[in-house]
């Protein structure tokens, strides 16, 4: 499974970056997280617009982030389409593959809410 491949390059990787990174990681770190705490706008807003950065960016790690959260903040599949067509409108043809890509990690989230398995990060 991706997801789980991904789940777990992911922590075990940061927990090396952070166990050696400097100070200005660990603050580039915390300052990450927390732009994506409520504000003005809603958390599910803000992994939207994440997604959508990612998605321009061609970044498939930070996609792959993006979907988990917004599927765990509970953005319909519409919504999150809506974001993929803005990253395409705005990144051009160049983010397809990408785009696929985030399609087949959705579909791969969604079964595993079928199947009732925990989505986490």
């Amino acid at each position: 499974m991706e997801y789980k491949k991904f789940v777990e390059a992911r922590r075990e990787l940061n927990e090396k970056v952070l166990s050696r990174g400097t100070l200005n990681t660990k603050r580039f770190f915390n300052l990450d997280s927390a732009v994506y705490r409520p504000g003005k706008l809603d958390v599910k807003t803000k992994e939207l617009m994440g997604l959508v950065a990612s998605t321009v960016l061609r970044c498939d790690d930070c996609i792959r982030y993006h979907l988990v959260r917004c599927v765990q903040e509970g953005a319909s599949d519409e919504e999150i389409f809506e974001a993929l067509d803005i990253a395409l409108v705005v990144g051009g043809s160049i983010v397809i593959p990408h785009l696929r890509r985030a399609v087949g990690f959705l579909e791969e989230l969604r079964e595993m809410e079928k199947n009732g398995e925990t989505i986490s990060l």
